[in-house]
């Protein structure tokens, strides 16, 4: 894919993942965990508006295909977190301690496929990512089967028992993949955020949420948004839905992004 001199101009968020999408080479589910499936990897998350995005995914080349799945580019994904009464992940996550962890269940909307995971930070801040999958039906409950495997992620990784846990937020959201297949340096990118728990509902702002996933942390795609003067910057979705549902929580760490972009309560 050569560099355009022209950037197109997108009016929307979703508008600029459907073009930026609709004109690579395409790769298949199994071509992607063949040569993509990092489990262990190095995330850092950007927070692009349309026509920064736009710009950035004009300046991968051509070794980023998109991930196609019977013809469709984007998908919708759904998830529910599970944390203790008082948020005790929500708040380790918020003061950065090296030993927190992420419990939610996945569901990938077109393909009907759900999944348990469980994210724990490794060595040099690497995520790694526990899954096994699960019935549809259970995706909002923390079913037996689901609390062992976590005990015995949690026990494995961190020395500690399961805590209490109970689902307090749902969000969906649209997700494109880009893959390198060259290296298998992912770059996820998610538009059209919500969220609810049992009281409230919320949006995210008209951006993107750009994740990229990379062995080292210095994949090409980290290059380009760096040329770009585009930073990472130090964001949760989760956390974010969080706070943006329980404005009690204390949640500086994030404030100022929420406030400089428009998270807003759903009727």
């Amino acid at each position: 894919m050569q560099h355009r001199e022209t950037i197109f101009a997108p009016t929307s968020a979703r508008e600029a993942l459907d073009v930026a999408v609709a004109d690579r080479q395409s790769i298949s589910l199994a071509d992607v965990m063949e040569t993509a499936a990092l489990q262990t990897r190095v995330d850092k998350k950007f927070l692009l508006t349309p026509a920064q995005f736009a710009e950035f995914t004009d300046r991968l080349g051509a070794e980023f295909s998109v991930m196609e799945i019977d013809g469709l580019r984007s998908f919708q994904y759904r998830s529910t977190y599970f944390d203790t009464p008082d948020f005790e992940q929500y708040r380790a996550h918020r003061q950065g301690r090296r030993r927190r962890y992420k419990v939610r269940s996945r569901t990938y909307v077109e393909s009907k496929l759900c999944m348990f995971e469980i994210k724990t930070k490794g060595r040099l801040g690497a995520t790694v990512k526990h899954r096994r999958p699960q019935p549809i039906e259970d995706a909002r409950q923390l079913t037996p089967q689901n609390l062992e495997f976590a005990a015995q992620v949690l026990a494995e990784e961190y020395g500690q028992d399961v805590p209490e846990l109970a689902p307090v937020l749902h969000n969906s959201y649209v997700r494109a993949t880009l893959v390198n297949s060259t290296d298998g340096e992912r770059v996820t990118s998610d538009v059209e955020l919500r969220y609810s728990d049992t009281a409230a509902k919320v949006h995210g702002p008209d951006m993107v949420v750009v994740e990229t996933k990379t062995g080292n942390g210095r994949g090409v795609s980290d290059q380009a948004l760096s040329d770009l003067g585009i930073r990472p910057v130090s964001m949760s979705k989760y956390c974010l839905g969080v706070a943006a549902l329980n404005p009690e929580l204390p949640a500086n760490k994030w404030s100022r992004l929420m406030k400089r972009h428009d998270w807003a309560r759903m009727p």
